[in-house]
C-alpha cells in the first residue's frame, strides 16, 4: 500500500467512526479525529465521541486534548495532526476521520495558517464594538479577507482582525496552500436523505438515553451557564431545556432539526472536493467495497 493517509469524511451520523475503527484494525493503524468539538474534555455524548470500547480497539488521537475553557486554534490542530501523520509506519497509514471540513482541509491542502495565538483581551475589545463595526474595520484593513467572509460571520471576522492587529499584516497575505507530498486517499460516506434523517433522529434519542442531559448538568455545575461550548449543537438546546425555555420534546426536536441543517452544510462542503470517492453506506458489502478500494491503492 502506497497510501500514507486515509481520510474518512461525510455528514454527521453516516458512520465514519465505525468504519474507521473497522479498517484501522485491519491495517494495525490509528485514528486521528477531525472533529472540532471532540478535542474538548467532558463533552462526550453530545459530540458523539468514539466510545471507550472503540478507543480500546484502535488508538485514537486528538480527542480530549483541551479543557472546555481552552481554545484550540486551527494552526495548533494542524501542527498536532501533521506530527502524528509523519510518525506513522509506511505500511500502516493513519486515518483522519471526522466532519469538520476545515480541519481536514488544513491537512490535505497544507493550509498556511498564521501562527497567532488567541488574544482574549483584544477580542473582548473588538466584540464590544459589535459585528457591523468590526466588519467595517476589516473592509478597511483587509478588503480581500472581508470579501471572503460573510458580514455576519463574527468568528472569522474577529480572527482576521486579530491577526492584523498582532502582526500588522493582513491575514489574506499570510494564507495559502502547501499540499503534502505523500499520497492521500479520501473516502466520503453518504446515504439517501430519508435514511440519514432517520439515523439522525435515532442518534439524538440515543444521546438523551445515554445521559446527555446529565452531561450538560455536570458541565454547567462545573463551568457555569456561559461556557461558550454550551452554545454549540446539542448542548444549547439541552441548556435551554434546563433553563425552562423548552420542553424536553421541544429540545430534542430542535436538536434533530439543527443537526439535519448541519448535515446539509457538511454535504455541501465536501461535495466541492472532487478528489473524494463516495460510498453509499446502505449498499451491500459496503465495508468490503471500501476495503477493496484501499488495498488497490
Amino acid at each position: 500500500m502506497q497510501t500514507h493517509l486515509i481520510v474518512i469524511c461525510g455528514a454527521t451520523a453516516t458512520g465514519k467512526s465505525w468504519l474507521a475503527c473497522q479498517l484501522a484494525q485491519r491495517l494495525n493503524s490509528f485514528i486521528i479525529s477531525a472533529d472540532s468539538r471532540q478535542v474538548y474534555q467532558e463533552f462526550d455524548i453530545g459530540t458523539a465521541k468514539p466510545t471507550l470500547g472503540q478507543q480500546a480497539l484502535v488508538p485514537h488521537y486528538l480527542i480530549d486534548i483541551c479543557k472546555p475553557t481552552q481554545t484550540l486554534t486551527l494552526a495548533q490542530y494542524q501542527e498536532k495532526a501533521q506530527s502524528l501523520i509523519e510518525s506513522a509506519p509506511p505500511l500502516s497509514p493513519p486515518f483522519l476521520v471526522g466532519g469538520t471540513g476545515l480541519y481536514i482541509k488544513s491537512i490535505i491542502r497544507g493550509l498556511k495558517i498564521p501562527r497567532v495565538a488567541f488574544q482574549p483581551q483584544l477580542r473582548l475589545q473588538l466584540s464590544a464594538l459589535g459585528q457591523s463595526q468590526c466588519y467595517a474595520k476589516l473592509k478597511q484593513v483587509d478588503p480581500i479577507a472581508a470579501n471572503r467572509i460573510h458580514p455576519n460571520d463574527q468568528v472569522r471576522t474577529l480572527r482576521a482582525l486579530e491577526v492584523f492587529y498582532v502582526t500588522g499584516c493582513p491575514i489574506s497575505e499570510q494564507q495559502g496552500e502547501n499540499p503534502p507530498s505523500y499520497p492521500i486517499v479520501q473516502i466520503g460516506l453518504y446515504c439517501e436523505q430519508k435514511y440519514l434523517q432517520e439515523r439522525i433522529r435515532k442518534r439524538i434519542e440515543d444521546m438523551v438515553n445515554m445521559g446527555l442531559i446529565e452531561e450538560v448538568e455536570k458541565i454547567i455545575q462545573k463551568y457555569g451557564w456561559n461556557l461558550p461550548l454550551l452554545n454549540t449543537l446539542g448542548y444549547l438546546e439541552i441548556k435551554q431545556y434546563l433553563q425552562g425555555n423548552l420542553s424536553l420534546a421541544e429540545a430534542k426536536k430542535a436538536i434533530i432539526t439543527h443537526t439535519r441543517q448541519f448535515a446539509k452544510h457538511q454535504k455541501t462542503w465536501f461535495r466541492t472536493h472532487k478528489e473524494i470517492e463516495w460510498f453509499d453506506i446502505t449498499s451491500p458489502n459496503f465495508l468490503e467495497k471500501v476495503w477493496s478500494k484501499l488495498t488497490s491503492c
